[in-house]
């Protein structure tokens, strides 16, 4: 038997079993790969950040809340897209949770259609998220490639400074910064300065 590959997983985090029953049948039904946790405390020991995964989270818990677990998230620096689960009486802390980041929110009791769609446009957020999350991850190894040095002189090749006025900068010679910027384009793998640019802005240099 052939297994149908799962769409991507969602992290479901509510106290109450009876939600996450539903929700964990009406996703798995939909082909969603999906975890439960009741509470906020066991999913932050569980997550992988490597997974392509969203996260719904009911805004209020006994324990930590999902504000609380909203502000970890934030500090661990996660890509992870997250929506909250709210009542009636929670829209304020909904928006204020928005404002930090959080992808949407949707209300107590919510529609199966909605709640599907959300996942959906959640789990396309979460992949460009890792993608971009990825990207820097190799922009940062290849930056640290770099020396002292090499590291100023690409701060000013990309602040649009030409050779003559890094040498002054930096109180070296031309023929200096020009070995540094040879270096600096083979290291980081850059065919032109305009590559080079893109890598240290963190885009994707178009390939060859």
């Amino acid at each position: 038997m052939s297994l149908i590959p799962k769409k991507g997983t969602v992290y479901v985090v509510d106290d109450d079993e009876a939600v996450r029953d539903s929700l964990q049948w009406l996703l798995e039904g939909k082909d969603f790969r999906v975890r439960c946790f009741e509470s906020a405390e066991a999913f932050l020991s569980r997550y992988d950040a490597r997974e392509v995964a969203c996260l719904i989270a009911d805004i209020r818990m006994g324990g930590m809340t999902g504000m609380e677990l909203q502000d970890r998230l934030v500090e661990r620096q996660s890509p992870l897209p997250i929506v909250f689960i709210t009542g009636h009486g929670d829209v304020p802390m909904a928006v204020e949770s928005m404002k930090k980041g959080a992808l949407d929110f949707i209300q107590k009791p919510f529609k199966e259609d909605q709640l599907l769609a959300l996942v959906e446009r959640m789990l396309e957020h979460a992949r460009e998220a890792f993608a971009t999350h990825q990207q820097a991850a190799s922009r940062d190894a290849l930056l640290s490639k770099l020396t002292g040095r090499e590291s100023q002189v690409l701060e000013r090749i990309v602040a649009g400074r030409l050779n003559k006025q890094i040498a002054d900068d930096l109180g070296i010679s031309i023929k200096t910064v020009e070995a540094h910027r040879a270096n600096i384009m083979e290291k980081l793998g850059a065919n032109t300065v305009a590559d080079l640019l893109k890598i240290a802005l963190g885009q994707t240099p178009a390939k060859a």
